[in-house]
Protein backbone atom coordinates (compact mmCIF):
# COMPACT_ATOMS: atom_id res chain seq x y z
CA UNK A 1 0.00 0.00 0.00
CA UNK A 2 1.10 3.30 -0.79
CA UNK A 3 1.58 5.41 2.22
CA UNK A 4 2.66 8.47 0.33
CA UNK A 5 0.58 11.54 -0.65
CA UNK A 6 0.69 14.46 -3.03
CA UNK A 7 1.55 17.52 -1.23
CA UNK A 8 -0.80 19.06 -2.50
CA UNK A 9 -3.25 17.09 -1.66
CA UNK A 10 -2.52 17.29 1.82
CA UNK A 11 -4.95 19.67 3.87
CA UNK A 12 -3.74 21.70 6.93
CA UNK A 13 -6.14 22.32 9.56
CA UNK A 14 -4.61 26.01 10.41
CA UNK A 15 -6.32 25.52 14.00
CA UNK A 16 -4.37 22.25 14.80
CA UNK A 17 -1.19 23.44 12.73
CA UNK A 18 -1.31 26.53 15.76
CA UNK A 19 -1.92 23.71 18.16
CA UNK A 20 1.42 21.71 17.30
CA UNK A 21 3.07 25.08 16.67
CA UNK A 22 2.71 25.73 20.17
CA UNK A 23 4.51 22.33 21.32
CA UNK A 24 7.69 24.80 20.36
CA UNK A 25 8.43 26.59 23.67
CA UNK A 26 9.64 30.52 22.97
CA UNK A 27 10.32 33.34 24.36
CA UNK A 28 7.87 36.80 24.08
CA UNK A 29 8.94 39.98 22.92
CA UNK A 30 7.49 43.49 21.92
CA UNK A 31 7.92 45.06 19.04
CA UNK A 32 8.01 48.88 18.76
CA UNK A 33 8.55 51.50 16.15
CA UNK A 34 7.69 55.43 15.71
CA UNK A 35 7.64 56.90 11.87
CA UNK A 36 8.18 60.03 11.19
CA UNK A 37 4.53 61.53 12.42
CA UNK A 38 5.11 60.40 15.77
CA UNK A 39 3.03 57.39 15.39
CA UNK A 40 4.16 54.50 17.94
CA UNK A 41 3.30 51.26 17.59
CA UNK A 42 3.70 47.90 19.86
CA UNK A 43 2.80 44.10 19.15
CA UNK A 44 3.15 41.00 21.37
CA UNK A 45 4.77 38.72 19.01
CA UNK A 46 6.57 35.44 19.68
CA UNK A 47 8.08 35.15 16.21
CA UNK A 48 11.26 36.93 16.92
CA UNK A 49 14.61 34.65 15.80
CA UNK A 50 18.20 35.43 14.91
CA UNK A 51 19.27 35.23 11.15
CA UNK A 52 22.79 36.15 11.27
CA UNK A 53 25.82 37.34 13.48
CA UNK A 54 27.83 39.05 10.84
CA UNK A 55 26.18 40.85 9.70
CA UNK A 56 23.92 41.31 13.43
CA UNK A 57 20.80 40.24 11.69
CA UNK A 58 17.65 38.97 13.25
CA UNK A 59 13.63 38.99 12.05
CA UNK A 60 10.25 38.47 13.28
CA UNK A 61 6.85 38.52 11.01
CA UNK A 62 3.79 40.48 11.45
CA UNK A 63 -0.06 39.75 10.59
CA UNK A 64 -0.90 41.19 6.62
CA UNK A 65 -4.00 42.08 8.75
CA UNK A 66 -2.08 43.98 11.50
CA UNK A 67 -3.19 47.78 12.01
CA UNK A 68 0.05 48.14 13.31
CA UNK A 69 2.11 47.49 10.19
CA UNK A 70 2.24 50.49 7.92
CA UNK A 71 4.42 52.53 10.90
CA UNK A 72 6.50 49.47 11.12
CA UNK A 73 6.87 49.76 6.81
CA UNK A 74 7.42 53.80 7.01
CA UNK A 75 9.89 53.79 10.38
CA UNK A 76 13.48 53.62 9.83
CA UNK A 77 14.03 51.42 12.99
CA UNK A 78 12.06 49.14 14.70
CA UNK A 79 13.17 48.04 18.40
CA UNK A 80 13.06 43.85 19.70
CA UNK A 81 12.04 44.12 24.10
CA UNK A 82 12.54 40.63 25.11
CA UNK A 83 10.00 40.39 28.04
CA UNK A 84 11.65 39.62 31.83
CA UNK A 85 9.27 37.44 33.74
CA UNK A 86 7.87 39.86 35.29
CA UNK A 87 6.34 41.51 32.70
CA UNK A 88 3.22 39.33 31.89
CA UNK A 89 0.68 42.08 32.28
CA UNK A 90 2.95 44.00 29.49
CA UNK A 91 2.83 41.43 27.40
CA UNK A 92 -1.07 41.50 27.56
CA UNK A 93 -1.54 44.79 26.98
CA UNK A 94 0.20 45.27 24.03
CA UNK A 95 -1.66 42.44 22.73
CA UNK A 96 -4.80 43.89 22.97
CA UNK A 97 -6.75 46.33 20.20
CA UNK A 98 -8.13 49.51 20.21
CA UNK A 99 -5.83 50.70 23.48
CA UNK A 100 -3.15 53.46 24.11
CA UNK A 101 -0.11 51.15 24.84
CA UNK A 102 1.96 53.76 25.83
CA UNK A 103 -0.12 55.47 28.58
CA UNK A 104 1.27 54.33 31.89
CA UNK A 105 4.40 52.84 29.79
CA UNK A 106 7.99 53.57 30.92
CA UNK A 107 10.28 54.07 28.09
CA UNK A 108 12.97 56.01 26.14
CA UNK A 109 13.46 56.81 22.82
CA UNK A 110 16.12 54.70 20.97
CA UNK A 111 17.71 54.68 17.01
CA UNK A 112 14.96 56.22 14.47
CA UNK A 113 12.96 57.19 17.75
CA UNK A 114 11.65 53.31 17.93
CA UNK A 115 10.49 53.04 21.62
CA UNK A 116 12.88 51.02 23.97
CA UNK A 117 10.70 49.38 27.40
CA UNK A 118 12.34 49.66 30.68
CA UNK A 119 12.83 46.43 32.87
CA UNK A 120 13.09 43.75 29.83
CA UNK A 121 15.78 41.26 29.88
CA UNK A 122 17.40 42.34 26.44
CA UNK A 123 16.79 45.16 24.13
CA UNK A 124 17.96 45.21 20.56
CA UNK A 125 17.82 47.93 18.58
CA UNK A 126 17.40 47.42 14.81
CA UNK A 127 17.55 48.78 11.74
CA UNK A 128 15.01 48.05 9.30
CA UNK A 129 16.96 45.98 6.73
CA UNK A 130 14.40 43.67 4.45
CA UNK A 131 10.50 42.88 4.49
CA UNK A 132 9.54 40.11 2.76
CA UNK A 133 6.37 38.39 1.79
CA UNK A 134 5.49 34.83 3.90
CA UNK A 135 1.64 33.48 3.12
CA UNK A 136 -0.36 35.86 5.84
CA UNK A 137 2.25 37.67 7.49
CA UNK A 138 5.25 40.22 6.70
CA UNK A 139 8.54 39.15 7.55
CA UNK A 140 10.56 41.71 8.81
CA UNK A 141 14.47 41.35 8.88
CA UNK A 142 16.34 43.82 10.64
CA UNK A 143 20.17 44.75 11.27
CA UNK A 144 20.85 44.93 15.01
CA UNK A 145 22.43 48.30 15.61
CA UNK A 146 22.87 48.32 19.75
CA UNK A 147 21.57 45.89 21.92
CA UNK A 148 21.21 46.35 25.99
CA UNK A 149 21.55 43.02 27.84
CA UNK A 150 20.31 43.19 31.34
CA UNK A 151 20.38 39.50 32.46
CA UNK A 152 16.82 39.22 33.73
CA UNK A 153 15.39 35.84 33.51
CA UNK A 154 12.91 36.14 30.24
CA UNK A 155 9.31 35.06 29.81
CA UNK A 156 8.55 31.89 28.41
CA UNK A 157 5.48 31.04 26.06
CA UNK A 158 4.34 27.00 25.45
CA UNK A 159 1.14 25.29 24.69
CA UNK A 160 -0.56 28.73 24.57
CA UNK A 161 0.38 29.81 28.24
CA UNK A 162 3.02 31.62 29.51
CA UNK A 163 5.83 30.01 31.78
CA UNK A 164 9.24 30.77 33.01
CA UNK A 165 13.16 29.30 32.79
CA UNK A 166 13.41 26.72 35.73
CA UNK A 167 16.80 24.47 35.29
CA UNK A 168 16.52 20.91 34.01
CA UNK A 169 15.84 18.29 37.15
CA UNK A 170 18.94 16.22 35.65
CA UNK A 171 21.14 20.09 35.82
CA UNK A 172 19.96 20.26 39.32
CA UNK A 173 20.93 16.69 40.28
CA UNK A 174 24.00 17.47 38.43
CA UNK A 175 24.83 20.54 40.17
CA UNK A 176 23.71 19.09 43.79
CA UNK A 177 26.57 16.50 42.94
CA UNK A 178 28.80 18.98 42.47
CA UNK A 179 27.96 21.53 45.17
CA UNK A 180 28.48 18.75 47.41
CA UNK A 181 32.06 18.16 46.67
CA UNK A 182 32.24 21.83 47.25
CA UNK A 183 32.49 22.28 50.63
CA UNK A 184 30.11 22.58 53.72
CA UNK A 185 29.60 25.93 53.48
CA UNK A 186 25.75 27.26 54.09
CA UNK A 187 24.90 23.55 54.10
CA UNK A 188 21.62 23.10 53.89
CA UNK A 189 20.78 27.19 53.85
CA UNK A 190 19.03 26.29 50.20
CA UNK A 191 17.29 23.41 51.55
CA UNK A 192 15.11 26.22 54.17
CA UNK A 193 14.44 28.77 51.40
CA UNK A 194 10.77 29.56 51.25
CA UNK A 195 11.31 30.25 47.58
CA UNK A 196 13.79 27.96 46.16
CA UNK A 197 11.40 25.47 47.92
CA UNK A 198 8.21 26.67 46.43
CA UNK A 199 9.93 27.01 43.02
CA UNK A 200 11.15 23.40 43.14
CA UNK A 201 7.91 21.52 44.68
CA UNK A 202 5.90 23.35 41.70
CA UNK A 203 8.02 22.40 39.01
CA UNK A 204 8.49 18.23 40.65
CA UNK A 205 4.36 18.32 41.19
CA UNK A 206 3.72 19.59 37.61
CA UNK A 207 6.20 16.56 35.86
CA UNK A 208 3.69 14.31 36.93
CA UNK A 209 0.47 15.87 37.01
CA UNK A 210 0.63 17.89 33.85
CA UNK A 211 1.21 14.68 31.35
CA UNK A 212 -1.93 13.63 32.86
CA UNK A 213 -3.80 16.63 32.12
CA UNK A 214 -2.59 16.73 28.51
CA UNK A 215 -3.97 12.58 27.59
CA UNK A 216 -7.42 14.46 27.85
CA UNK A 217 -6.74 16.08 24.62
CA UNK A 218 -6.78 19.24 25.84
CA UNK A 219 -3.90 21.58 25.74
CA UNK A 220 -2.78 23.20 29.15
CA UNK A 221 -4.44 26.01 28.17
CA UNK A 222 -7.77 25.23 27.13
CA UNK A 223 -7.68 22.60 30.25
CA UNK A 224 -7.32 25.78 32.52
CA UNK A 225 -10.01 27.80 31.04
CA UNK A 226 -12.17 24.60 31.91
CA UNK A 227 -10.92 24.50 36.11
CA UNK A 228 -11.32 28.10 36.02
CA UNK A 229 -14.30 28.64 34.47
CA UNK A 230 -15.46 25.10 36.46
CA UNK A 231 -14.53 26.43 39.72
CA UNK A 232 -16.41 29.70 39.49
CA UNK A 233 -13.64 32.11 40.02
CA UNK A 234 -13.83 33.85 36.75
CA UNK A 235 -15.64 33.77 33.90
CA UNK A 236 -15.55 37.84 32.68
CA UNK A 237 -12.70 37.66 29.56
CA UNK A 238 -10.80 40.44 31.56
CA UNK A 239 -10.33 38.74 34.49
CA UNK A 240 -9.08 35.72 32.31
CA UNK A 241 -5.36 36.33 31.58
CA UNK A 242 -4.87 36.70 34.91
CA UNK A 243 -6.05 33.73 36.44
CA UNK A 244 -5.25 31.25 33.70
CA UNK A 245 -1.70 32.80 32.78
CA UNK A 246 -1.88 33.39 29.01
CA UNK A 247 -2.40 36.30 26.93
CA UNK A 248 -5.71 37.74 25.72
CA UNK A 249 -5.97 36.03 22.10
CA UNK A 250 -4.85 33.27 23.89
CA UNK A 251 -7.87 33.20 25.98
CA UNK A 252 -9.75 33.84 22.59
CA UNK A 253 -8.00 30.91 20.52
CA UNK A 254 -9.00 28.64 23.43
CA UNK A 255 -12.30 29.90 23.59
CA UNK A 256 -12.99 29.35 20.34
CA UNK A 257 -11.64 25.56 20.05
CA UNK A 258 -14.32 24.71 23.95
CA UNK A 259 -16.92 26.22 21.35
CA UNK A 260 -16.49 24.45 18.69
CA UNK A 261 -16.27 21.57 20.82
CA UNK A 262 -19.70 22.57 22.31
CA UNK A 263 -17.99 22.98 25.86
CA UNK A 264 -18.06 26.66 26.44
CA UNK A 265 -20.87 29.58 25.40
CA UNK A 266 -20.15 33.06 25.41
CA UNK A 267 -22.69 36.29 26.50
CA UNK A 268 -22.13 39.76 26.91
CA UNK A 269 -17.98 39.33 27.48
CA UNK A 270 -18.85 36.54 30.17
CA UNK A 271 -17.76 32.94 29.22
CA UNK A 272 -20.07 29.97 30.40
CA UNK A 273 -19.73 26.11 30.28
CA UNK A 274 -22.42 23.92 28.67
CA UNK A 275 -23.18 20.85 30.38
CA UNK A 276 -20.75 19.10 28.22
CA UNK A 277 -18.48 21.99 29.68
CA UNK A 278 -19.41 21.20 33.33
CA UNK A 279 -18.74 17.52 33.09
CA UNK A 280 -15.31 18.10 31.27
CA UNK A 281 -14.72 19.93 33.92
CA UNK A 282 -15.71 17.75 36.45
CA UNK A 283 -13.37 15.33 35.20
CA UNK A 284 -10.62 17.32 34.90
CA UNK A 285 -10.88 17.96 38.37
CA UNK A 286 -10.91 14.81 39.23
CA UNK A 287 -7.08 14.04 37.46
CA UNK A 288 -6.33 17.00 39.44
CA UNK A 289 -8.02 15.92 42.63
CA UNK A 290 -6.49 12.28 42.54
CA UNK A 291 -3.04 13.60 41.89
CA UNK A 292 -3.27 15.67 44.82
CA UNK A 293 -4.30 12.75 46.94
CA UNK A 294 -1.90 11.13 45.70
CA UNK A 295 0.65 13.43 46.60
CA UNK A 296 -0.48 14.46 50.07
CA UNK A 297 -0.98 10.33 51.24
CA UNK A 298 1.87 10.11 53.30
CA UNK A 299 0.78 13.05 55.36
CA UNK A 300 -2.38 13.77 58.25
CA UNK A 301 -5.09 15.50 56.80
CA UNK A 302 -4.15 18.21 59.60
CA UNK A 303 -0.77 18.97 58.08
CA UNK A 304 -1.96 19.42 54.93
CA UNK A 305 -4.61 21.94 55.64
CA UNK A 306 -2.05 24.11 57.00
CA UNK A 307 -0.24 23.65 54.04
CA UNK A 308 -2.69 24.81 51.51
CA UNK A 309 -3.81 27.19 54.54
CA UNK A 310 -0.17 29.08 53.94
CA UNK A 311 -0.36 28.80 50.27
CA UNK A 312 -3.54 30.52 50.45
CA UNK A 313 -2.10 33.67 52.43
CA UNK A 314 0.98 33.70 50.27
CA UNK A 315 -0.72 33.89 47.20
CA UNK A 316 -3.24 36.60 48.64
CA UNK A 317 -6.31 34.16 48.64
CA UNK A 318 -9.23 34.75 50.80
Amino acid sequence: MNVLKNMDEVQIDPMKFRRALGNFATGVTIMTAQNEQGEKVGVTANSFNSVSLDPPLILWSIDKKSSSFPVFEQATHFAVNVLSGSQIELSNKFSRRNLDKYEGTNHLEGAGLAPLLENCSAVFECERHQIIEGGDHWIIIGKVVNFHDEGRSPLLYHQGAYSAVTPHPLLQLKDSQEVEDVGQMHHGHLHSNVCYLMSRAFKFYQTDYIPKQLVTGFRTSEARMLLVLGSGTASNKSELPRDIAMPMHEVEQAASILKNDGLLTENDGFYYLTEKGKKTAHYLFDIADSHQNEVFKKYPDSEKDIFIKILKDISGIV
